[in-house]
């Protein structure tokens, strides 16, 4: 299963562009956190990585989406 995650840092930013992306790539279920990236409690986020399963597809339309360092990225890999 294709899974996609969008983040915008504030409340009046619109993740409709993200969503658009998201879709067109094919994705099924969409999670969407309105937080600031440094915060990695974010429900959505939580709630999106708790659906991914062995063979799913995590997609975003770019990495700092996930996260805002290199850090967060390797431990989102972990």
């Amino acid at each position: 299963m294709m899974i996609g995650y969008a983040r915008v840092s504030t409340a009046v930013q619109d993740e409709t562009s993200q969503c658009q992306a998201l879709r067109a790539a094919g994705v099924e279920r969409i999670f969407v956190d309105h937080a600031s990236g440094k915060n990695l409690d974010r429900p959505a986020w939580k709630e999106c990585r708790q659906m991914l399963r062995a063979g799913d597809v995590l997609v975003v339309v770019r990495l700092d989406r996930i996260g805002r360092s290199l850090v967060d990225l390797i431990e989102t890999i972990r």
